[in-house]
């Protein structure tokens, strides 16, 4: 059997945490699909196609990886796409919790479909989107929170400066 993995979110923006369970997925699988969903619930800062170029952007290193959007069901893009591997991030109890409980129901709707979890590299364990965003929003540095190619598109997207963190420090008011 041919093994398909699907990492998917909304990532509203990709952090750098995304970017580290990208990154070791692709060496764990031979094809990687980022899934990025679509939940208005989520009242995302950038859209689909922003986030699926920006996650583009953080990949080019990664040949067997691709990036799709979806809507809907996971496991209804997990069967459209020949997935049979969901890759999910967690990074405490609850999100153990809470994905065991979603991998139980996926592999229910679709039998086929095994989940895997990874924890994420220590120094992006306190990482999420909506912290990024709030800290984006707030005037906090990024720069260690998102991938490169993620920073300038952060920070317009908030109104702010283009500037590194040590140039806004440091420039005279």
């Amino acid at each position: 059997m041919k093994i398909v993995a699907a990492y998917s979110g909304t990532f509203d923006p990709i952090t750098l945490g995304h970017n580290d369970i990208i990154h070791r997925a692709a060496r764990m699988f031979p094809k990687l699909i980022v899934a990025v969903g679509l939940n208005p619930n989520k009242n995302p800062r950038f859209t689909i196609d922003e986030r699926i170029a920006l996650i583009e952007a953080c990949t080019t290193d990664l040949p067997n990886v691709e990036v799709r959007g979806f809507t809907g069901l996971v496991v209804d893009f997990a069967r459209e796409h020949g997935v049979n591997v969901l890759v999910r991030g967690v990074r405490n109890g609850v999100d153990v919790d809470y994905e065991k409980q979603m991998a139980v129901m996926n592999r229910d709707l679709y039998s086929v479909l095994d989940t895997v979890m990874l924890a994420p590299s220590p120094e992006f364990a306190h990482l999420s989107s909506s912290l990024v965003r709030e800290l984006a929003g707030l005037g906090a540095p990024v720069e260690k929170l998102v991938p490169k190619p993620v920073i300038t598109p952060l920070l317009q997207r908030f109104g702010r400066p283009d500037l590194p963190a040590v140039e806004r420090r440091t420039r005279p008011r």
